[in-house]
């Protein structure tokens, strides 16, 4: 079996190398010659896999080490009996720890503890659930918004309007959709931007296509209260500058790049070949991932809990960092920038989830307790 995979996805190697043989390129530049001799190919966001791609190749499993799909021609593969997976979840605890460490970094600027906000979730698939959880779990008021969930179970979800209205935070988690019943391409456009509350902060960290990136930047050409946090842009790894510029946190689509999100999507592939083949997939991932560089905290039972939140969450990981290093890369002309944005993801330092901690308190501390297991931490 031959195997072409992305050079940026973890692990093939431990996991795929009992299959044959392996090879590995940019992502980008994959080309219906480079499948002319591939049976499996494994890929990431930045390939778009459609019949001009697969023409003529013997591919016959698509493997896509992410949790969205936007990029597989899906209807392509099922017409040419082509088997696929994805990987739905992988990174969602990644992303989530992302947006605590954007929340923090804007809370810090304002003032004002996390609690004191309105929280509007738009999408509760994998990542936006989580986020919910751990918010309400913080003692934040949270709206969720997912139209075809809300269709399909009921229960307490409210439409965007509602969303708009109430919430001063509003965090995207949403497929890129452009067809059906809920299109979400430029679900944030110009009129609905306009509707943001008075020093709201708003955070998209699913596909850029979701807020109009042009009538974003004009928006906060306008409104210097709202604070935008951006990890995903239209037109990427081309990204305008001016609207970054006027973000409080802009990064290159790294918000799941948490080293356990990147290697669970990997897994879950190989699980998936495994099954494809028939086969019983031995080996686990928690064999292959070392140990964290942070294993565990101490803290007292005295601890302040703001304090404690910030300390627990940019302990694992501080957005800003990737910030500062996105920020330096947005000079020269379209060809470096271009290469700048795939460079930081391709060489993107090791980064664990929040969930993987330790925490010891000591003494009774009830809240801090809650707190800890509120974020997903583990108490000892």
């Amino acid at each position: 079996m031959r195997i072409l995979a992305d050079e940026n996805i973890p692990l093939v190697e431990a996991f795929f190398a009992e299959f044959g043989e392996i090879r590995r390129q940019p992502g980008r530049a994959f080309s219906a010659d480079a499948l002319a001799e591939a049976d499996v190919l494994l890929v990431r966001s930045v390939t778009r896999v459609d019949a001009a791609l697969l023409q003529g190749s013997p591919v016959r499993f698509v493997g896509t080490c992410t949790i969205g799909t936007d990029h597989l021609d899906l209807d392509h593969l099922a017409a040419a009996n082509i088997a696929w997976a994805s990987a739905p979840g992988c990174n969602a605890r990644g992303v989530v720890d992302y947006v605590l460490g954007s929340l923090l970094a804007l809370a810090e600027v304002a003032g004002s503890p996390l609690r004191e906000r309105c929280y509007g979730v738009v999408g509760a698939g994998q990542v936006g659930a989580r986020l919910v959880e751990v918010l309400r779990g913080l003692g934040c008021r949270v709206l969720v918004c997912d139209p075809p969930r809300a269709e399909r179970e009921g229960g307490d979800y409210v439409d965007l309007d509602e969303v708009l209205a109430q919430c001063d935070v509003i965090s995207l988690h949403t497929p890129l959709t452009s067809a059906g019943r809920w299109p979400t391409r430029h679900l944030l456009n110009a009129e609905r931007l306009a509707r943001l509350r008075p020093g709201s902060w708003l955070i998209n960290a699913s596909r850029g296509a979701v807020v109009d990136n042009q009538a974003l930047h004009a928006l906060l050409l306008q409104r210097p209260d709202v604070e935008a946090v951006l990890d995903v842009w239209e037109g990427e790894p081309l990204v305008d500058v001016a609207l970054a510029e006027r973000c409080r946190i802009a990064t290159p689509h790294i918000a799941g790049y948490s080293l356990e999100g990147k290697a669970r999507g990997t897994a879950q592939i190989y699980r998936a070949l495994c099954a494809h083949l028939g086969m019983l997939a031995p080996l686990e991932l928690e064999a292959l991932l070392p140990e964290p560089w942070l294993p565990q905290l101490t803290l007292h039972a005295g601890a302040d809990p703001d304090w404690a939140l910030s300390a627990l969450c940019r302990a694992v990981y501080d957005p800003r960092r990737d910030s500062a290093d996105f920020r330096r890369s947005l000079r020269g002309d379209e060809d470096m920038r271009r290469a700048g944005f795939d460079a930081l993801r391709k060489h993107y330092p090791p980064r664990r989830e929040i969930d993987g901690l330790r925490v010891e308190l000591l003494g009774q501390a009830p809240q801090l307790a809650a707190l800890v297991r509120a974020l997903g931490a583990r108490l000892v």
